[in-house]
């Protein structure tokens, strides 16, 4: 830039100041500015290719390319080597965003939930650039490779408890819209801290391909689950020890009892549950043996669906009479795995369908990784629990005494 130009522009920059003008922008004195000092430092680039290669290499040339700034859209040549062999360091080729922070704003407001439409609005009013929705998605593609080196990540070999649980969304197919389970496993290890072990999409929850999901926690290191928790999805304890036979499995009593009143008329609903609270609240699994039998007496013969499930599933529901309290309120429901679900639905509940599968993967991904980002500690009384744990399952769990939280 020549000194008479660069005195124009200090002149215009000084008068868009005064003036109260933006300084960016199209017609904002910064934007030849930056325009200037990447063609320079793009020359200088190739002046030290060309040196370092081979001596039949030359210029040839210069090509345009529109960059997208964090002060606007500049327009710059381009240097060109008739070898096609120089690799721009400050401007990469195929590049038409300059700031790489820009494309962290972008994938972090897409993964608070916000749409291409709001975040193309959001850049426009705050960096005063235009961005398309077609580089938007581009821009949050650069995370797939993420995703994939997480899900295939190795795991622990031992995790103490498990959820498993899915959500369920709506995703475009070929121009008609189709339902997609996203299963997911949250476990809490040795230390007691909550880990998503995995995130996998398929049509449709079923103990299929739970069976596969299991089975690839074991291809990536996991070696063995001491208690897993579940909903009431037919086969899915079966699913669960044909991979880990030593787990015990848990079955969630919140699951069980919507599931039941669903087979109770309305007028008999309150005087039922009242009855089945002395079930699952006793204070030992006696106790709730006796008062399952009295609840059988009484309304057997007219809800006799309801009783032969409890009846039939009793053992994997009444695991957690095994356990103190603390233990208890941790692995008789899935509430844990479904609290993740909520903060995870908080981002994705303005969108009506995903265009695609990796669509959903993302956003659901994004979500997941700030929410891990709060879980610092472990579990409440975990000191206490990983010692009952050991009690119970003995040499199944190895505990470095110096590494085992404290809290209580």
């Amino acid at each position: 830039m020549e000194i008479q130009e660069q005195k124009e522009l200090e002149k215009k920059a000084l008068d868009q100041l005064l003036s109260g003008k933006s300084l960016f922008g199209e017609d904002g004195a910064f934007g030849p500015m930056l325009k200037s000092f990447i063609e320079k430092a793009l020359e200088a680039e190739m002046t030290s290719h060309l040196s370092e290669g081979s001596e039949k290499n030359k210029r040839n040339g210069k090509g345009k390319k529109t960059l997208k700034t964090n002060i606007g859209s500049i327009e710059i040549e381009t240097p060109q080597d008739r070898n096609s062999s120089f690799q721009p360091s400050i401007v990469k080729k195929r590049q038409t965003i300059l700031a790489d922070n820009l494309s962290e704003k972008i994938i972090g407001l897409y993964g608070l939930g916000m749409s291409l439409r709001d975040i193309s609005s959001h850049i426009k009013e705050m960096y005063d650039m235009q961005i398309s929705h077609t580089v938007l998605s581009e821009i949050t593609d650069k995370i797939i490779p993420d995703i994939k080196a997480w899900q295939s990540r190795p795991v622990e070999s031992l995790y103490c408890i498990v959820w498993l649980d899915a959500m369920h969304y709506k995703v475009k197919v070929d121009g008609k819209i189709e339902n997609r389970a996203v299963y997911n496993i949250l476990g809490v290890n040795k230390e007691g801290r909550k880990e998503i072990l995995g995130m996998y999409v398929s049509q449709s929850e079923g103990a299929k391909f739970w069976l596969q999901v299991l089975t690839d926690l074991q291809n990536r290191g996991l070696e063995d689950l001491l208690i897993a928790c579940t909903d009431n999805l037919k086969g899915f304890s079966e699913a669960i020890l044909s991979i880990f036979p030593k787990t015990q499995i848990q079955k969630c009593i919140v699951h069980q009892i919507r599931n039941s009143l669903k087979y109770v008329a309305s007028k008999d609903q309150k005087e039922f549950i009242k009855d089945l609270k002395l079930v699952y609240k006793a204070v030992s699994k006696e106790i709730a043996e006796d008062e399952l039998e009295k609840l059988s007496e009484k309304w057997g013969k007219k809800y006799p669906v309801v009783i032969d499930s409890w009846e039939r599933n009793w053992e994997e529901l009444s695991a957690y009479f095994e356990y103190t309290e603390p233990i208890r309120r941790i692995i008789y429901t899935t509430n844990a795995v479904e609290g993740f679900h909520r903060q995870v639905r908080k981002v994705t509940k303005t969108k009506g369908a995903f265009t695609n599968d990796m669509a959903l993967l993302k956003l659901i991904y994004l979500a997941t990784k700030n929410i891990e980002k709060k879980w610092t500690s472990p579990l409440p009384y975990w000191s206490l629990t990983i010692q009952q744990l050991y009690i119970k399952f003995g040499d199944r769990i190895t505990l470095d005494i110096q590494t085992n939280p404290s809290n209580t």
